[in-house]
């Protein structure tokens, strides 16, 4: 997996496209969730990604980290995650699911 992939960039773009477009933004709150993972989106790049027991996988970042905290994308699993930011890398925290959902978690 490489940042010249650009097939599975592509598919984690697509993604993300249709939660942007889905996400309900009748109020404030959704427009204003919204508004904040657009800004911190980037283009999704790989990245090793730390699980608890040592593991280490092969991800991709979607979002700005915070200094705290950044969502990935986990092909393996097809699903987004929340990971806090250690002095090893990301560190997944067990927050699965939506790539706007796990943003808006914290």
């Amino acid at each position: 997996m490489s940042k010249a992939d650009p097939a599975v960039r592509r598919q984690i773009e697509a993604l993300i496209a249709v939660e942007i477009a889905a996400y309900p933004v009748g109020d404030r709150a959704g427009r204003m969730t919204v508004e904040a993972f657009k800004a911190n989106l980037r283009e999704p790049r790989p990245v090793t990604v730390n699980f608890s027991g040592g593991i280490t996988q092969k991800c991709w970042s979607v979002t700005r980290g915070d200094g705290c905290y950044r969502v990935i994308y986990l092909p393996s699993a097809g699903y987004f995650s929340l990971c806090v930011e250690s002095d090893f890398g990301p560190l997944d925290i067990g927050v699965h699911g939506d790539a706007i959902g796990c943003y808006a978690s914290v």
